[in-house]
């Protein structure tokens, strides 16, 4: 993935950094991998040679120019592959080098006039190309259309090496954090940048609002600093917004457009919304789930049946819906639906014009509405009816994805298919509280005679978690132990046994919840199962703690005693006092 840097105009100053520790990362063995010279003589390799001298060699071209010399010289290039790519050797990468300066125009092949170019390695992942932008020649060198000239070359490598295939760049992608918006982020302590908050904020409004003035009230009620465009004749043409507390060195507030926070937050775009708006009435929680599902499941049948333009229009409408289902879902799988909602962002953006007429859209439109009106305002959620509307959201998002890949959109169905996977995710989740809510834990036999022999405390992973298996799921127990998610399924046992549940019965209670045959994975689905066991469970004892602590005080000796320190029948005595409990008793 080549990423062009702003142009310089100190060469040596570029080197040495290359050359040097590095600020971010730590940089390895720093070398040169080619330039344009082969017979160049590397700085690290090479005594007769300094990172001075190379500097003066690169810029002889521009200190040559007849008349004023050109403001910022300085070519830089970053060529970097993911983590996940094989490791390329230094001779790959100077073949990279090499091509990415043909297509760029800064080194056409053949050209023995061209401009002077170097690629330093210092990592195994990627390298830099420093330039200057001065031919031998005296011209200057035709770069126009040099980044999509360089991916275009880069794609061609991405074949040729067997590397992850990306895509052209359609205008679809998500405009990250620049890298000092990340690093003023980390110095404030914060999460996330200036910018991921307020496109978050953003997109919320506009999924939920059904006009521009309560789009602005939205905005406006989720604490942003908001600022419209108003043209001459009075029209709002656009809107900037702002975090509180995010200034730049003059101490203004940092104020990002909506087209800079994404293609789809732009004013005209954010109006696309409510164009077609239904007026839907406010349910109770329950039948709002409940009525939602049924649209979404009626919607995925027709997601793009009349073309490109129609689907366009149905795939931004669901990534609306997905986001409000973040907003109003249950605490237990809000999470996993913001991050859904994140990653389906991409798929929401086909690269082409939208229809506003499709009938999916309008269904997803109606269920949004309904979502946003009635849950939201009530503030709970009914986990079976969300369970099934997540079933539906799960079905709709993989029918996008279906409708991608026909068109070939590759990064919107991938975009699709990891939004369905958090999704799938949820719905366990969702599943394995609903399996809690309702389970009744059997009565433990506990022994009559209480001078007798004290029953040691089960201890988390003393019980044989292969024997759980057997007991609770002995048509997928061999399965299971085969899978790689055995270890994190035993480890979920384990913390269940912990917490004083014993783990046969959840097992068999949440594998019951919902059928396993069609996983790809029984073991995974089980473990995300049990984490939603484990919130509702872990929630309902923090109620009953919390009920406990606040009871009423009593009164009398003993209340006295409570406070002298004696401990409570309901509290966890330390072990300070269970020493003086069961320590050797004291002479009178």
């Amino acid at each position: 993935m080549p990423k062009k840097a702003r142009d310089g105009n100190d060469t040596s100053g570029l080197l040495h950094y290359l050359y040097g520790p590095g600020k971010r990362d730590e940089h390895v063995d720093p070398h040169l991998v080619a330039a344009w010279d082969p017979n160049i003589e590397d700085p690290a390799r090479s005594p007769g040679m300094t990172l001075t001298d190379l500097a003066l060699i690169l810029d002889a071209p521009v200190y040559a120019l007849p008349g004023r010399k050109p403001d910022r010289h300085v070519y830089h290039v970053a060529v970097r592959n993911p983590p996940e790519d094989r490791t390329l050797t230094d001779a790959e990468w100077a073949r990279v080098a090499r091509e990415l300066m043909h297509a760029a125009g800064i080194d056409p092949h053949g050209d023995d006039q061209a401009c002077r170019w170097v690629a330093v390695r210092h990592a195994d992942d990627h390298i830099h190309i420093v330039a200057t932008r001065a031919r031998q020649d005296g011209r200057q060198p035709d770069i126009s259309w040099d980044i999509v000239k360089m991916h275009e070359v880069a794609r061609r490598f991405e074949v040729e090496f067997g590397l992850r295939r990306l895509t052209h760049g359609d205008g679809t992608a998500r405009k990250w954090p620049r890298t000092g918006e990340a690093e003023k982020a980390t110095r404030r302590g914060l999460h996330e940048a200036a910018r991921e908050t307020l496109q978050r904020f953003a997109r919320e409004a506009a999924a939920a609002a059904t006009s521009e003035a309560d789009f602005f009230a939205r905005l406006d009620a989720a604490g942003l600093r908001v600022k419209q465009r108003i043209a001459p004749d009075g029209r709002v043409t656009g809107y900037s917004v702002a975090l509180p507390g995010d200034r730049d060195g003059r101490q203004q507030p940092v104020w990002f457009s909506g087209s800079r926070l994404a293609a789809d937050l732009s004013l005209p775009r954010v109006r696309e919304r409510w164009q077609k708006t239904s007026v839907t009435q406010p349910l109770s929680p329950a039948e709002a789930w409940k009525v939602a599902e049924v649209k979404v499941r009626q919607a995925a049948a027709y997601l793009g049946a009349r073309g490109l333009h129609q689907g366009a229009g149905d795939v931004a409408a669901l990534g609306d819906l997905v986001v409000i289902a973040a907003v109003v879902a249950p605490r237990s799988v809000r999470d996993q639906l913001r991050n859904a909602a994140r990653e389906f962002e991409r798929a929401s953006r086909a690269p082409a014009a939208r229809s506003l007429e499709g009938q999916a859209r309008a269904l997803y439109r109606e269920s949004t509405q309904v979502l946003s009106k009635s849950v939201a305002a009530a503030g709970r959620s009914d986990t079976v009816a969300v369970l099934g509307f997540l079933l539906a959201l799960m079905t709709a998002v993989e029918a996008s994805r279906r409708w991608h890949e026909a068109q070939e959109h590759r990064a919107q169905a991938h975009a699709a298919g990891r939004a369905g996977r958090l999704l799938r995710e949820a719905v366990e989740v969702t599943a394995g509280v609903a399996a809690a809510r309702r389970f009744k834990p059997r009565r433990r036999k506990t022994s009559a005679d209480p001078g007798g022999p004290r029953r040691r405390q089960a201890v988390a992973g003393d019980r044989l978690m292969a024997g759980v298996l057997q007991q609770a799921v002995p048509e997928h127990a061999h399965q299971i132990m085969a899978d790689s998610a055995w270890p994190a399924l035993r480890a979920r046992l384990a913390e269940v046994e912990k917490a004083g549940d014993d783990p046969a019965d959840a097992l068999a209670a949440v594998a019951a919840q919902r059928e396993l045959n069609s996983a790809d994975s029984v073991a995974e689905v089980l473990v995300w199962r049990l984490d939603g066991w484990r919130r509702r469970r872990g929630s309902a004892a923090s109620a009953s703690g919390s009920r406990t602590a606040t009871a009423p005080a009593g009164t009398g000796r003993a209340d006295r005693g409570r406070r002298q320190g004696t401990p409570s029948p309901g509290r966890r005595m330390s072990g300070e006092e269970q020493q003086r409990k069961d320590g050797p008793s004291r002479g009178r």
